[in-house]
């Protein structure tokens, strides 16, 4: 018998479907390159089904950002909540990073894409502002337990440390696409892993940086 659904169930579904091919879309096209029609028929719906669900492109963006932070965060978080030690969190942060290395590239794509196109709309710069925020927040919680865990006082604002280490992944990730022969799958692990070593061993100095939101 065919699944039936309620009728919520029935509008997540399709707005889930929706999500996931202007995902593909963008990632292939560019947002501007991606028709609200082309969305629809990739997704299996009509024009109408999209304008049932979203009022536009732009509110597709957002939803489209929005459910990319909450999603990895969660998916971070789950990968590291059975670790007893830094050295088990890291291990599995190796293996979600070495996870996500398999489509890198259309990954970082959707991620740069999303990003130009907040820019290049200013009424959309908030709502983007909105989901870093909450991505350096679920950094700042991670740096702050690792600290924690080791006894060490941070050195400066978590929240500044987390702005450090999220430009920093941002970079890396763009270094692995241009030259995944010299950057590897690991190197964004590996390198937030020795920012942590550095921190714990100046926490508990008298003069801590950062406490302004400037080094």
């Amino acid at each position: 018998m065919p699944e039936r659904l309620t009728r919520q169930e029935s509008r997540r579904r399709t707005r889930g479907r929706l999500l996931e091919a202007a995902a593909e879309l963008f990632a292939e096209r560019g947002v501007n390159g991606a028709s609200v029609e082309q969305i629809a028929e990739r997704a299996g719906y009509s024009r109408g089904a999209f304008y049932g669900n979203f009022d536009g492109k732009d509110a597709l963006v957002a939803e489209l950002l929005a459910e990319r932070t909450r999603r990895e965060a969660e998916e971070v978080r789950a990968a590291t909540a059975d670790a007893a030690s830094r050295a088990e969190a890291f291990e599995a942060l190796r293996a979600w990073n070495r996870e996500r290395a398999r489509n890198l590239d259309s990954w970082l794509a959707l991620r740069m894409e999303l990003l130009l196109h907040a820019i290049r709309t200013p009424e959309l710069r908030p709502l983007l502002a909105e989901r870093e925020r909450a991505a350096r927040a679920a950094l700042a919680e991670g740096v702050r337990h690792e600290l924690d865990r080791e006894g060490a006082e941070a050195p400066a604002d978590p929240a500044f440390l987390a702005l450090i280490a999220h430009a920093l992944e941002d970079g890396l990730l763009i270094q692995r696409v241009l030259d995944p022969g010299g950057v590897g799958d690991e190197a964004v692990v590996d390198a937030v892993e020795l920012l942590l070593r550095s921190w714990t061993a100046l926490g508990g100095e008298p003069e801590r940086a950062g406490e302004t939101g400037a080094p």
